[in-house]
């Protein structure tokens, strides 16, 4: 149903999360927008009204996040409430339902009443679905974004994670903060070698992973994109300038083949973090994957990852395939969008209590 009471004609996903605000529609159009939520808070229902209205006509949203824990908000409790605020203001016209870490829909209302069952459930709707990618035997969901990894085990199609909450799931190796853009170096090691000799890295943000993969060529250079450690553009010389910093140097004495030698000893690093943080995650709940799904903006660590940790010989399902690089970029909207057309009936169901989709998302499968 619409907020009019006719039938639901189509959808909106919305995936609210601290730096970037993604969205996917049900008839195909998705995109993904950077916003750094902590920076603007009082902008996010402007943003995901403007991110909204560049997307087809529609009548109901399904809305998860992550956003909660920016450190604007004072508690996960509050930063739930203030993007409920946002979403219902940026969208008066739609029907809203909130993807809960229980794998259910819930009414705004109901998460006002309980809001840390809506708090950092987007890695389970993208799991859920991913999920089908494996319909038999042990696998593992490896989605690497720009600051977090999520390693989350699958068994016979079914996600088999044990966390729920990010601390429960840091515990278990399911959530690792870190990515391929906003990870700072020194929080992948405390020294790497610099020509050979280890050398102790500066506790500053003075580099990030995005500096790494740009000399690795993984990420291209875009000279407009200024969202680095010192504000300069993701260039290849900039990232020579971020990278010589973390060892007191500078270009005069750090050459492009010091930057990507210090750059690979980096990547490494970070792979090696990942891979034992997979196997802690699926060791206790289904042994060594026999299959990987990759996904997010960092699909190429993931697939290199995805070769260290599952049998030798087994599938790796890219999502950008399997879903198509529009979906799977705006992996986690495209999946909670699925997952509420899926269990949405409008055909037939009671008067909700308050929002007109409620009912149809009362009991789903």
């Amino acid at each position: 149903m619409n907020a009019s009471g006719g039938q639901v004609s189509a959808w909106i996903g919305l995936d609210i999360g601290g730096a970037n605000i993604k969205a996917a529609h049900s008839d195909g159009p998705a995109l993904s927008v950077p916003f750094e939520v902590w920076k603007r808070p009082d902008d996010l229902a402007r943003t995901i009204r403007n991110v909204a209205a560049t997307l087809p006509a529609a009548s109901a949203a399904a809305v998860t996040m992550t956003a909660e824990l920016c450190d604007c908000y004072p508690t996960k409790r509050a930063g739930v409430q203030a993007i409920l605020d946002a979403v219902v203001a940026a969208i008066p016209d739609h029907a809203v339902a909130i993807w809960g870490v229980d794998r259910r829909f819930h009414r705004v209302e109901e998460v006002r009443d309980d809001p840390l069952i809506a708090a950092a459930s987007n890695w389970l709707a993208l799991a859920e679905l991913a999920a089908r990618l494996v319909p038999s035997g042990p696998g593992i969901l490896i989605d690497i974004g720009t600051t977090t990894t999520d390693l989350i085990p699958l068994l016979d199609g079914i996600v088999a994670a044990r966390g729920r909450d990010d601390t429960g799931r840091l515990q278990t190796g399911e959530l690792v903060y870190a990515g391929v853009r906003r990870t700072p170096i020194h929080a992948l090691a405390i020294e790497l070698p610099f020509r050979g000799v280890p050398t102790g890295l500066a506790a500053e943000l003075f580099a990030s992973t995005l500096d790494v993969f740009l000399m690795l060529g993984d990420i291209p250079p875009s000279p407009k994109d200024l969202s680095t450690a010192d504000g300069r553009p993701a260039t290849l010389e900039a990232a020579r300038d971020r990278l010589a910093r973390m060892i007191g140097a500078d270009r005069e004495g750090f050459s492009p083949d010091d930057a990507r030698a210090f750059a690979e000893a980096a990547a490494s690093c970070l792979l090696e973090r990942l891979a034992r943080a997979a196997d802690r995650a699926c060791r206790a709940t289904v042994g060594r994957p026999a299959a990987a799904v990759i996904a997010g903006s960092g699909d190429f660590l993931a697939r290199r990852l995805a070769e260290v940790v599952i049998e030798p010989g087994g599938p790796i399902i890219s999502l950008n395939d399997a879903w198509g690089p529009v979906s799977s970029a705006a992996g986690c909207a495209y999946a909670v969008v699925r997952l509420a057309m899926e269990r949405s009936q409008p055909e037939g169901v009671p008067p909700p209590l308050s929002l007109p989709i409620a009912a149809a998302l009362e009991n789903p499968q």
